[in-house]
Order: structure tokens, then C-alpha cells, then sequence
């Protein structure tokens, strides 16, 4: 979605509120509690000096990463970008620019110019526009690697929400791995996924789109593009772009305006217990499971077999009896979304892959060379 907007993923929140008590007698606790000489007060708040240097850190990293952050006008609507090299190219969201012959470009400075459209993506949700600007006066962002990425640490993002320029909030990164449907318009609906995708509770708003989440040293691990939330407003739930598709797909975006991803030619599901105990499998087993495959696509050249029969699964109709992917060139498939995340990260078109599956319950392999995804 653009105009003044992140991607909106609709989502059904239900909050369990639970409380516990145990029986004790009074007395008991009355002869067992310490003298006031014996309780320990724990140092719950960190130390003044411990605060300030957070409070330095973070105002380093904004005067670090601040220059880097633009904002993006696209004629009502609104989105962010950041500078990627001194030659002018600015990478954004699609969803922010996609359709827009007007795109006017706002720098930190307060300096203004018109961008070009150099290139996009639909399907990683990434564009290139180009401004005309003396090298000296740009500043690119530094990318870290999204791989080295874990729960916990710190997330800061910068960019224009609610077309409010130049904020910064914080958060930590909450999850890592998610997956981000999209189609050829950038919506948050669609045939493929975007993975490897960060979550984070650093607020994310309508406007952020296309921004930075950057880590403790200002560095990108990621491009913010969508949200989940009821009110068109952060919940604590954001997503980001990893760092690493952002190096695969952006330099082929300047070259060529375009990028080609892999592509098996299947659609499938991950592997459920249930799904594994219809196929008499073990119910531990794991794997991607294909249910369609496309007619002359990489996989239908290599015999690869889809699911042709359905099963009532907790009164739910499923389809079963294709092949489960268990493995790619020897990295294990636990799921589809592996599947997924092994072609973006570590593939091309017309590489050779290996594929481990087990067909009837038994274990096979599979060559193909995997082509480049069709165009919408």
C-alpha cells in the first residue's frame, strides 16, 4: 500500500489475562520473613552513567545515520528512502513509488530534488530512483549483514511517519525469519514471499516505508516496508526488509532496472504432523510439501510429482501426496519458508540445484536447473 502508508497486515489480537494464587498460612510468614538488616534491594535502575551513555549512543547514531534518510513525496502520499551511493541512486520500497511519475525527494538538510525511477522489484518490495546531486553532499548508508541478526538486540528506525521527517524510535528486534507475502503491486497479498523478514517493536508507522532499521552501529539491517496492525498505526509489530536481499537485488535494480529471482515452478505448504501422519509418515517428519507444479517449469522437467489427493484434516480439506523436499543442495528444508529463503539468499538463475525428497515415504534426489520466476 502507498500513499502515507506502510503494508497493513490485518491480524486478530486476543489477549489471555491469567492470575494465580497459592494458599499460605500467615503465620508462617510472619516468622519466616528476614530482618529488615537482611533484605537485599536489588540496583533495579541502571546507573546515571549507564543512562548517559545509552542517551550518547543513540543520539551518535542518529547524527551517524540521519544524513543517510530521506523523505519521499509521491503527489498525496508519502514514504521514506535512504541514500545508497554518491552517484545519487536512493532505495525505497515499490509500494512507495510504484505507479508515481511525480517523485520529489527531500534530504535531511532540507535540500529538494525530483528522482527518477532507475529500477523495481514487486516481488522483494524494493525500488531505485536516481537524484541529481553532488556526490559530497550525499552520504550512503553502511550496510551490516541481516544473517548476523538475533532476537534481542537493539532495532532503531529513521524515516517520515506520518510524514513527520527525520524520527527516529527504538525498539529491539523481536523475531527474526518471518515471511512477507506480496504480489506485483507491493500489497501484503499475494502468490510469493519475501523471507527472512524482520520483526521488530521499534514503532513502525504509516510513512516509515522504505527507511532504515539499522543496529547499535548504525549500520542497515534492513529496509521497514510493512506493519501489522488493526488501527493503521503501530501495534508493536513491524517488518523489514533483511540487509542481505537488499545487497542481492539493489545493484542489479541500478544495472538493469530489474532483478531475476530463481524459481522452482511449485507452489506447496511445510509439512504439519497431521499432513505427515495422512501421507503415513513419520509424524516427526519435516520438509516442503509440493501440491502444484507448473506445466514445463524447472520442476515439471525433472519429474517432480505434485499433490493429487485430498484429505479431510480436523474437518479441513487438504491436499497430500506430492513430494516432500526435505533437502537443497544438502541445507536442510524443515519447511517451505526454507525453501524460500535458500533460493533468494544463495541462488541464480540457471544454477543446478540437488533436491532430497521422499516420495511414497521413500528417499530420492532430483536435478534441475532453476529458471528466472515469471513476470506478472
Amino acid at each position: 500500500m502507498k500513499h502515507r502508508s506502510v503494508l497493513l497486515l490485518a491480524s486478530g489480537v486476543a489477549l489471555l489475562v491469567a492470575s494465580a494464587c497459592s494458599a499460605f498460612s500467615l503465620p508462617s510468614i510472619l516468622n519466616t520473613a528476614p530482618s529488615p538488616s537482611e533484605v537485599e534491594i536489588p540496583n533495579a535502575l541502571p546507573t546515571l552513567g549507564s543512562l548517559r551513555d545509552y542517551q550518547t549512543s543513540l543520539e551518535r547514531i542518529y547524527q551517524l545515520v540521519n544524513p543517510a534518510v530521506v523523505s519521499i513525496q509521491v503527489g498525496q502520499g508519502a514514504g521514506s528512502g535512504f541514500v545508497w551511493d554518491t552517484q545519487g541512486h536512493i532505495v525505497t520500497n515499490n509500494h512507495v513509488v510504484n505507479g508515481s511519475e511525480n517523485i520529489r525527494v527531500t534530504f535531511s538538510d532540507g535540500t529538494v530534488r525530483t528522482a527518477e525511477l532507475v529500477g523495481a522489484d514487486a516481488d522483494s518490495d524494493l525500488a531505485v530512483i536516481k537524484v541529481e546531486l553532488p556526490a559530497a553532499r550525499l552520504h550512503p548508508i553502511v550496510l551490516a549483514s541481516s544473517t548476523e541478526v538475533r532476537v534481542g538486540q537493539l532495532a532503531i528506525a529513521i524515516g517520515n511517519p506520518f510524514a513527520l521527517e527525520n524520527t527516529m524510535t527504538v525498539g529491539i528486534v523481536s523475531a527474526v525469519g518471518r515471511v512477507l507475502p506480496v504480489d506485483s503491486s507491493g500489497s501484503s497479498q499475494g502468490s510469493y514471499s519475501i523471507p527472512d523478514i524482520i520483526q521488530t517493536d521499534a514503532p513502525i508507522n504509516p510513512g516509515n516505508s522504505g527507511g532504515v532499521l539499522v543496529d547499535d552501529q548504525g549500520q542497515l539491517i534492513g529496509v521497514t516496508a510493512a506493519i501489522a496492525s488493526p488501527v493503521r498505526a503501530s501495534a508493536g509489530v513491524g517488518f523489514a526488509i533483511p540487509s542481505d536481499i537488499v545487497k542481492r537485488v539493489v545493484p542489479a535494480l541500478i544495472e538493469t532496472g530489474r532483478y531475476e529471482h530463481t524459481w522452482l515452478g511449485i507452489s506447496g505448504a511445510s509439512l504439519t504432523p497431521d499432513l505427515a501422519q495422512a501421507m503415513n509418515l513419520d509424524v516427526d517428519q519435516r520438509g516442503a510439501l509440493i501440491m502444484d507444479i507448473v506445466p514445463e517449469g524447472p520442476a515439471d522437467q525433472a519429474d517432480l510429482r505434485g499433490s493429487g489427493q485430498e484429505l479431510a484434516i480436523n474437518e479441513r480439506p487438504f491436499r497430500v501426496g506430492g513430494d516432500v523436499i526435505t533437502a537443497i543442495d544438502g541445507q536442510p528444508v524443515d519447511n517451505f519458508e526454507d525453501l524460500v529463503a535458500f533460493l533468494a539468499r544463495s541462488t541464480e538463475v540457471g544454477q543446478q540445484v540437488v533436491l532430497s525428497l521422499l516420495r511414497d515415504g521413500k528417499a530420492q534426489t532430483a536435478t534441475l536447473v532453476l529458471a528466472a520466476r515469471p513476470s506478472p
